[in-house]
This record gives C-alpha cells, sequence and structure tokens, in this order.
C-alpha cells in the first residue's frame, strides 16, 4: 500500500498542475471503490476551483472553494497526470482540468481499493478525524510514543502501523524505522525503555525523510504522477530481504508473518 512519502510524492507533483485550477469534468467509469463513487459528485464538482493539496496520514486532500475531496490510493494504485492517453481497464475515473481538454488526473486502481470522496468539513470526517499526529511534523518523538505504549501488549510493529496512534506509516516503513533503533518487531509496545523510543522516533523520521528524497518505494504498481517509479526500494535495508546478509552484522534477515503482513527484520541486532 502506498504509505506516507509515496502519497507525499503524489501531492507534491500535482501540486503544479491542480493548484488554482477549474475542475471541468468527473469522467467515472467504475464507481466500484473502497466506497462507491456517489452518482453526483460530477455534478457537484464541475466549475469548483483547485484552491491547493494536503495530505493527512495517506489520503490526499483535495482542497476546494467549497470543501474537499479526499483521494486515497488503495492498496497499490497511483494518481498520475496524463493528456489524451486511452484508459486502461483499470482506471476507474478522470478528474478533467478546465484549459486544456486533454489534461487529466487519473487514477489507476488495479484492486480497486482506492476512494474518491467530498466532504464539506474534511478535517472532521470519519476517516481524517481520528487519525495520528504527522511523524514528519512537530509534536513526533519518543516521549510521545512512550506515552502511546504505556502498559500495552501489542507488538510494537502494530502499534506503529495504526494510523490513530502515528498517522502515514505502513509496513515498509516500520520494518526499516525497528531495523534502524535495533528493535524486534514482536517486542510489546509496553515494554520498550524511553531511551530506545526516541532512538525509533528519529528512526522513523530519518527513514520516512530518506524515502521522501527518493521520490518513495515502488515494489510493485506504485508510480509518481508523472508516471515515475520510486527509489527507495533501493536502500532499503531489511524489508523484503528474507535470507540476504543484514548489512550491520551480516547474520541472515529473517522473516515473519502476522496480521497477514511480513515482518523482516535481523535476529542478531534486533533483540
Amino acid at each position: 500500500m502506498p504509505e506516507l512519502p509515496e502519497v507525499e510524492t503524489t501531492r507534491r507533483g500535482l501540486i503544479p498542475w491542480m493548484r488554482g485550477a477549474r475542475i471541468a469534468d468527473l469522467v467515472v467509469r467504475d464507481r466500484r471503490l473502497r466506497w462507491p463513487i456517489a452518482p453526483d459528485l460530477g455534478a457537484r464538482l464541475r466549475g469548483r476551483t483547485i484552491k491547493d493539496i494536503g495530505r493527512r496520514g495517506k489520503y490526499l486532500l483535495v482542497w476546494l472553494d467549497r470543501g474537499a475531496l479526499i483521494l486515497h490510493l488503495g492498496m497499490s494504485g497511483s494518481l498520475r497526470v496524463v493528456g489524451d492517453t486511452p484508459a486502461g481497464p483499470h482506471d476507474p475515473f478522470d478528474l478533467v482540468l478546465a484549459g486544456d481538454p486533454r489534461m487529466r488526473v487519473r487514477l489507476r486502481d488495479p484492486r480497486r481499493f482506492g476512494a474518491l470522496l467530498h466532504s464539506d468539513d474534511p478535517l472532521s470526517h470519519p476517516l481524517i478525524a481520528t487519525l495520528g499526529p504527522e511523524p514528519l511534523e512537530a509534536g513526533f518523538d519518543g516521549r510521545y510514543l512512550r506515552e502511546r505504549a504505556r502498559g500495552r501488549t501489542v507488538a510494537i510493529r502494530d502499534l506503529l502501523l495504526n494510523g490513530h496512534v502515528v498517522a502515514g506509516i505502513g509496513n515498509i516503513y516500520a520494518n526499516e524505522a525497528l531495523f534502524e533503533a535495533g528493535i524486534h518487531p514482536r517486542r510489546p509496545a509496553g515494554r520498550i525503555s524511553a531511551g530506545r523510543y526516541d532512538a525509533l522516533a528519529g528512526a522513523i523520521i530519518a527513514v520516512l525523510s530518506q524515502a521522501l528524497s527518493a521520490g518513495g518505494t515502488t515494489l510493485k504498481d506504485f508510480a509518481a504522477s508523472d508516471g515515475q517509479p520510486g527509489y527507495f526500494q533501493q536502500q532499503l535495508r531489511v524489508y523484503g530481504r528474507a535470507g540476504a546478509p543484514c548489512p550491520r552484522c551480516a547474520a541472515p534477515i529473517a522473516r515473519l508473518t502476522a496480521g497477514a503482513r511480513s515482518s523482516y527484520y535481523c535476529p542478531r541486532c534486533q533483540h
């Protein structure tokens, strides 16, 4: 699933094309996304001006002159600026921008887990209102993580994947940050010291920042708004590297599965 760096990379790529533009039309080819696209959404959007594009966790917020669109890329989606390229079977909608009839913002979503919703008050929408703090903004640190973990027996990796605790971290970056901090992914969250949480918060910030600089991670389908893949997969140290030597101690990277997700870690470096 596209995580914070991929969604932020998409946001930055869309801003030059969408900020200040007027919406000419919404072309819907398949309404059957995670939540069906409202039948009247096109009528509500035509003529609206795009004021800005924001992000909250893994959601894009396309701010309009009234309310905002809430966009999610789903499990393997991407949002791209296209011209008159014919749509494919996995392209459920185009947002057509006025001024150039060929300029469209197109969602590619093979698994149809994406979303396109409109809200007059998006920050109060149930999908957005309960999200935790942004890990790359002020207020996120080891002390915050320690307080949220106090008394909890949930595995630390699963705590990091909880968007109500911290927004935008998915499995790839949780694995990478835990490796950098030397913490086993199954360690109970309430049994980690304050010092280790300081190290973990720093690792999360560093890993996300590096991934953002590289344009995110492309393991299979993700592409930025210009169609380019992310390159952080070339810097992954444990994720997807089961059996490969640890970059620190050369022990084989191990893999375990919990909650339908795989965790990758070094059994020697991550106690």
